[in-house]
C-alpha cells in the first residue's frame, strides 16, 4: 500500500454509480481496483464479495463510505484539535487523535493520526 492513496478512480466510479445510478459493471478493471481500494480501505473477503453483482455493489458502497467517513472523521478532528494546539492545550489536542484511533479502519487515516498524535509527544 502506498503512504498516500489515489482513491480519483473509485470515488469516480461511485459517484457514477452510487450517486448517478449507473450500471455496475465488473470489468477486470474494476475488479482490481476494487480489490486494491478494499486492501487500502481494510475491507476484510472483497474477493468473495466479487463473486456477486450485489456483493461488488456492496464492496463498492462501503469503500466509498471507508474513504468518506475517515476523512470527514479525520479533517473533523485535525482542525479541533489545531485549536487546541492554538490555545495550548495540548492533552485536548491529543485526544482528539486518540479518539480517531479509537475508530477509525482505513491504515492511510490511522497512520495521519498517529504521526500527528506522535509529533505532540514532546509538547507539554
Amino acid at each position: 500500500m502506498s503512504t498516500n492513496p489515489n482513491w480519483d478512480a473509485i470515488r469516480d466510479l461511485s459517484r457514477r454509480v452510487l450517486r448517478e445510478g449507473a450500471p455496475l459493471v465488473v470489468t477486470d478493471d474494476v475488479r482490481a481496483l476494487l480489490l486494491q481500494t478494499a486492501v487500502e480501505v481494510a475491507v476484510a473477503d472483497a474477493a468473495a464479495a466479487l463473486k456477486t453483482d450485489a456483493g461488488a455493489l456492496a464492496l463498492l458502497r462501503e469503500c466509498a463510505r471507508r474513504i468518506t467517513d475517515g476523512s470527514n472523521r479525520l479533517m473533523d478532528a485535525l482542525h479541533r484539535m489545531w485549536r487546541h494546539q492554538r490555545q495550548g492545550d495540548f492533552d485536548s489536542a491529543r485526544q482528539e487523535m486518540r479518539d480517531v484511533l479509537a475508530v477509525e479502519v482505513v491504515p492511510f487515516y490511522r497512520l495521519t493520526a498517529q504521526g500527528q498524535l506522535d509529533d505532540m509527544a514532546d509538547e507539554p
